[in-house]
Formats: structure tokens, sequence, C-alpha cells
């Protein structure tokens, strides 16, 4: 080995130390698959919730439905969120294992923090609209400011959940110009492009 490669060698170990110390690497995609698969099974209790009741959907867009089925939606939606976070501190636990980084570090709370902020913004804005009744805004508001959270957490983990927060955003934004397609929307945001994400995710980063 020539002096010029373990030259080489030593910037990469040194960039990966300082890569490791500034980013959040553990965030695991395998977490964002099991996301994608717990929205698309409450999607499909919302389905079942429907047709069960002979609803219509033209009834959530008309804000026309009863406060039972909103209820219904709620906790839906509330089982959802837990599953997704209950999946993504258990594997990247399990991954933060793996690659030797505490899961609670200074970046990891950073990360939580700037995920949080807006997160918690928008959930009292889809309480606002649930009180003034204005529901077929609800879903669209929650992937906007989804969204907004993953791009504002971006840059302390990988910078590819940029993208999977910068496509949740438009789709929440055409959703409210289409709002016959809000409930078609979530399940793409929160369903299909999270399984998409983390299998790449998975495929870049973890699989050896």
């Amino acid at each position: 080995m020539t002096q010029q490669q373990e030259q080489l060698e030593a910037l990469q170990e040194i960039r990966s130390i300082m890569d490791r110390s500034s980013r959040f690497i553990s965030l695991s995609g395998v977490a964002g698959i099991f996301a994608g698969i717990s929205a698309l099974a409450g999607a499909g209790a919302v389905l079942w919730y429907f047709n069960k009741h002979n609803l219509q959907y033209q009834n959530v867009y008309s804000s026309g439905i009863s406060s039972e089925a909103v209820v219904f939606l709620a906790v839906v939606a509330a089982l959802v969120f837990l599953l997704a976070v209950s999946a993504a501190i258990y594997f990247s636990a399990r991954k933060a294992q793996k690659v030797k980084q505490s899961i609670w570090h200074s970046q990891g709370q950073r990360l939580v923090l700037n995920l949080c902020i807006p997160l918690a913004v928008g959930g009292a804005f889809c309480l606002v609209l649930l009180y003034h009744d204005i529901i077929y805004l609800v879903a669209p508001a929650m992937l906007i400011f989804y969204g907004l959270s993953l791009i504002n957490s971006s840059k302390y983990t990988f910078r590819d959940i940029r993208y999977l927060g910068f496509c949740d955003v438009v789709l929440g934004l055409l959703a409210c110009f289409f709002i016959q397609y809000g409930f078609v929307a979530w399940v793409l945001g929160f369903g299909v492009l999270h399984i998409i994400y983390g299998a790449v995710m998975y495929y870049k980063y973890e699989k050896s």
C-alpha cells in the first residue's frame, strides 16, 4: 500500500467519524416500511367502517359526517401514529446497537426536537379544523405538516428523508384543491410513499 493510499483511507475514516458525529444515522428503513403498512391497515379500517355504516366520502367533504365517525377516524389516526412511532423507536434502537451509536445523543435529540415542533403545530391546527367542522382539510393538513417536519429535521439525519417530506407537502397541497381525493392522498403519503422510502433506505444503508 502506497503512502497516498494510506492517506486517502485515513481521510475517509475521518470523514466517516465526522459524519457519524454530525448526523443521526440510526434511522431505520424497516421502521418506514412498518409505518407505511400501519397506515394502509388504518386506511383499511376506515374503508370497513364506512362500508359497514353505508357512509359516502362525500359526507366527509361536505362536513356531513357524524361525531361518532369523526371519533373513529381520530382513533384510527392516533393508533397509526402510535404504531409508527413505536416502530421507529424499536428499529432505530436495534440499528443503533449494530452501528454502536447511542440513540439519544445530541444529534438524536435535535432530530426529535426539529421533527416534533412542526408535528405539534400541525396537530393543534388539525384540532382547530375539527373544532370548526372543516373535516375535509384535516387529511391535507396532516400531510403538509408531516412533510414540513421531515424537511425540517433532515439536516440531522439522512438527507433522503427530505424527498419524502417534499412529496408529502405536494400531496397535501394538491389535496387542498382536490378535496374529494383527500383520503387517497393520505393513503399515498403515509402508506405507499413510506413503504417505498423505507425500502430505498434499507437497501441503500442497511442491507449488507
